[in-house]
């Protein structure tokens, strides 16, 4: 039986899972003073609190209680949160076309030359990958 994915975060817990993707595991004071930095206002330490408490319920964190000051860790992987939002955001804006989506990023900022040169690499990489055929296949024919 596959695993249920995790339920999609808010704004509000993606930010502060951003903050435990980049500097690991970390108290509830050291998250607020992260998000407090981040957006350059002071963000209520209570307010952290009750969204890690939340965040905690749905399985997107995972809190240490080993110590007084608790340590909550990122209990989701990025590029898996990633994929799902992205997943979500590309079939409701735009119709499931990675296509458009591309199309629309290209389009509307400038692309340096850098970032052209990765397009077309990782654009070669899946070509390759897509004209191997998988072993696996075979197996089961």
């Amino acid at each position: 039986m596959s695993k249920a994915p995790p339920p999609k975060p808010t704004d509000s817990e993606l930010e502060i899972l951003h903050v435990l993707w980049q500097h690991g595991p970390a108290t509830v004071r050291a998250i607020n003073d992260h998000l407090s930095l981040r957006r350059q206002a002071e963000v209520g330490y209570t307010t952290t609190l009750k969204i890690l408490q939340l965040m905690l319920e749905k399985a997107l964190v995972r809190r240490d209680d080993a110590d007084r000051s608790h340590v909550y860790r990122a209990a989701v992987r990025e590029q898996e949160t990633q994929g799902l939002l992205l997943d979500k955001f590309v079939d409701a804006t735009f119709g499931g076309s990675a296509l458009k989506l591309v199309m629309q990023a290209l389009g509307s900022r400038q692309t340096s030359a850098d970032e052209l040169a990765q397009i077309r690499r990782l654009l070669n990489d899946i070509e390759i990958q897509n004209s191997t055929p998988n072993s696996d296949d075979d197996d089961h024919a």
